[in-house]
């Protein structure tokens, strides 16, 4: 093996800025958070914790920051862009270990918020002042949140990020529901050529009635004409979408593919601040799924709320930006820029190399 080392931060200062674009043909205004290699000039600030951009997931929330530089001035060149999608009731900067991490390696990313189904709508609809049908609003979901990730990568290619985009170097990513919304995305899209699906929904799940969780599984055609490189990174002990949905979708995908299940972790790891994420939904979580469930679902899913693990039982989140930083880097470099070394690193023994690095996971 050459000194190929996705596991470390890349050689570019991360840059980050928000925009707002809106899509003529729906009438559809999303927020958009852009992360990009940016000018030497801007070393150090993007992990300068005094300097790197500082924001707020919901109002109410405490402020967190992320490993980028606030409107920093972008690297010239032509760059791969990944889109990422975010979960069922969260927000664009979910996963801005990732974002920020792939950003430093000379990829643009950009996450949309899916209006409708972000964390305050979620919030909302959990207080009483929003709809409650979780079925009409599922239905929305679906139709809204591919169109929406083809939208991003049509506005990217227009130039609107101020950012050179390689049109044949598109890859996607996103987590839970934005699992689902990357396969989905990829079967209507065939612009996109490299796949990560983080703990994809899809499968049958305590949180939506049977009736609707085929809906989503029926949506997915996986049976694409092209060509994709698919990576599927899972969770042992995900509370909210059982493992062997996500094999049944796994084995659905066609070649080539690979996928591993980060053995002692929940459905949180996949997102920034691990513990606290994990700690938050298993303390809101009854109110939550109330507001996402039908009553079918709800005593589900109550149930594996009793059995769900504390964050203390479960493998510490460093463990977990690991395991997604360096597989989600080595898969999009081998699949998009077909980098050598990357392709190798892939192509090894990947469960003894994690767990030299203390990480134990399992093929899927």
């Amino acid at each position: 093996m050459s000194a190929y080392d996705p596991f470390q931060r890349g050689p570019y200062p991360a840059g980050v800025r928000t925009v707002e674009w809106t899509d003529p043909k729906r009438g559809r205004t999303l927020p958009v958070e852009i992360w990009y290699p940016a000018h030497e000039t801007h070393r150090d600030e993007d992990l300068d914790e005094a300097r790197c951009d500082r924001f707020k997931p919901t109002p109410m929330a405490p402020e967190v920051s992320q490993s980028a530089a606030r409107d920093a001035q972008s690297l010239p060149g032509h760059h791969p862009l990944i889109v990422f999608s975010h979960g069922f009731g969260g927000e664009r900067r979910q996963t801005t270990h990732l974002c920020t991490h792939w950003a430093s390696h000379g990829y643009a990313v950009m996450s949309m918020d899916h209006v409708g189904n972000t964390s305050m709508d979620m919030i909302g609809a959990a207080m009483g002042s929003g709809t409650t049908d979780p079925e009409k609003q599922m239905v929305q979901f679906i139709a809204d949140r591919p169109a929406d990730a083809s939208f991003i990568i049509d506005a990217a290619l227009a130039g609107e990020a101020d950012l050179n985009i390689d049109p044949k170097r598109i890859g996607i990513s996103g987590h839970s529901f934005g699992g689902w919304t990357t396969l989905a995305t990829t079967d209507r899209d065939a612009r996109v050529r490299a796949v990560l699906p983080l703990a994809p929904a899809g499968g049958q799940t305590p949180l939506t009635p049977p009736g609707l969780a085929n809906k989503m599984a029926e949506s997915l055609r996986l049976n694409w004409d092209h060509s994709v490189e698919t990576l599927y990174l899972v969770a042992e002990f995900d509370t909210l979408l059982p493992l062997e949905g996500m094999r049944e979708l796994f084995e659905r995908t066609p070649e080539p593919r690979r996928g591993l299940n980060l053995l002692n972790a929940d459905h949180f790891h996949f997102c920034d601040r691990v513990e606290q994420a994990h700690n938050f939904f298993q303390m809101m979580g009854p109110m939550l799924t109330k507001a996402m469930t039908s009553n079918e679902g709800e005593t589900d899913m109550a149930e594996r709320l009793k059995n769900m693990k504390s964050s203390e039982d479960l493998c510490p989140g460093e463990h977990a930006y690991e395991f997604l930083r360096g597989l989600g880097l080595a898969h999009m470099d081998a699949s998009l820029r077909d980098h050598a070394d990357a392709q190798a690193f892939m192509a090894q023994d990947l469960v003894s190399l994690l767990g030299d690095r203390g990480i134990a996971v399992e093929r899927l």
